[in-house]
């Protein structure tokens, strides 16, 4: 499953946004039926997760904690107490709650990116924050690639 572009929309006065249609076909070509719904643990922005992807997390995190160390019960805890299950109406609608409204500071313009297994949704004024300059982001893309060329070639 692959989610790729990147979207403008707008939310209604209640908080509902149209899935983009490209992104409802990948859904659907997966069988995929529900959506879980957080905000970004490092951006002002909220993430789609579908629900097998959400799970697949969801184990991986549980496996690399302690259920015993209280430090990582809180992580864990923190990690997936605030999530929201969306579904999507006949008309491929799904309601932002208020408070991630508020979190990814919404107001009624937003852009979906695609991010390959999930959605990212930005507020459309805050849109340009999570891409690199693009000397930068050459810089950075040669020298994370440029490592594994390396490792081939020997």
């Amino acid at each position: 499953m692959r989610f790729l572009g990147n979207i403008e929309a707008k939310t209604d006065a209640k908080g509902r946004a149209f899935l983009p249609a490209v992104f409802r076909k990948v859904l659907q070509a997966s069988g995929e039926e529900s959506l879980v719904m957080r905000k970004d643990v490092f951006q002002p922005c909220l993430v789609l997760y579908p629900e097998s992807v959400w799970n697949e997390q969801m184990d991986t995190l549980r496996k690399r904690l302690n259920r015993w160390n209280r430090e990582h019960q809180e992580i864990y805890r923190q990690f997936v107490s605030d999530v929201e299950l969306v579904t999507l109406d006949g008309n491929g609608r799904f309601l932002i709650p208020k408070r991630y409204l508020k979190l990814a500071e919404i107001e009624q313009g937003i852009k979906f990116i695609g991010m390959g297994d999930t959605i990212e949704i930005w507020s459309a004024a805050r849109a340009e924050k999570p891409f690199m300059e693009p000397e930068a982001f050459g810089k950075a893309l040669e020298s994370v690639m440029g490592e594994d060329d390396m490792k081939c070639e020997e």
